[in-house]
């Protein structure tokens, strides 16, 4: 028994001192720099956690996501100041902020905005070359050479309150020609809000509604050259850190 009671007696202060232990701390560390003023943070283990976005020169720091944040793998080129997107993990959407930093929303592909009609609204994560975020406007280039991407920066002002609306006519394949009329306040989101194809709104037929939208007419069919590039072409995060 006395043995027992001195076996008892040198365990039980450890497993205490385990009790109190403290735990880790997460890691933070910069994964992407925009430029010398302009970075992201994240903070916490195995390279996931909450998405900071600070902006020394405005004095802007701001949380992108509270948490389970992974970082996009592929090429990233972003010189856009005003216009911020940052996608989800593997290009599934877009965290975006249209002052500066400052605030943060979202950004969604189009139902119906595929490079082929009838097919994915999206790019599958491993079909993505790169995302280049240049002049307030996203661009998602896959390797086939399809662009997703959103409108430019302004919104039409047909679709505002007290707006007129925007007539178009459509060709059915029974060959009707038939009018339509999109309502202000029903014509999708705020520019920079949705990401699709150049195909289904400036190809030969172009087939969704947002094609009508003058921030969708006249769009460029290749990613715009970036030149004098400061910032960093991929994210970048150690594991071992956290």
């Amino acid at each position: 028994m006395k043995q027992i009671n001195i076996m008892v007696l040198i365990v039980l202060p450890n497993f205490i001192s385990a009790c109190h232990a403290t735990p880790q701390s997460p890691s933070t560390q910069v994964v992407y720099r925009f430029d010398d003023h302009r970075y992201l943070e994240l903070v916490g283990y195995n390279c996931e956690g909450a998405l900071w976005f600070t902006d020394t020169k405005r004095g802007i720091h701001s949380q992108v996501e509270e948490q389970f944040y992974k970082i996009f793998t592929r090429r990233y080129i972003h010189p856009s100041e005003r216009y911020i997107a940052i996608t989800e993990f593997e290009g599934s959407g877009f965290y975006i902020s249209k002052d500066f930093g400052r605030t943060w929303g979202m950004a969604k592909y189009s139902p119906g905005g595929g490079a082929v009609r009838y097919a994915d609204d999206k790019p599958q994560r491993e079909e993505i070359e790169s995302f280049t975020v240049v002049n307030d406007q996203g661009f998602m280039l896959t390797k086939s050479g399809d662009i997703y991407m959103s409108s430019r920066p302004f919104d039409d002002p047909r679709l505002e309150p007290g707006g007129s609306g925007i007539d178009y006519t459509i060709t059915t394949k029974r060959g009707l020609v038939q009018t339509h009329h999109i309502t202000p306040g029903y014509g999708g989101g705020k520019w920079g809000e949705n990401y699709l194809s150049w195909n289904s709104v400036q190809g030969p037929k172009p087939w969704s509604i947002l094609a009508y939208k003058t921030n969708f007419q006249d769009i460029p069919n290749q990613v715009p050259e970036v030149k004098n590039y400061t910032g960093w072409d991929h994210m970048r995060c150690d594991p071992n850190l956290g």
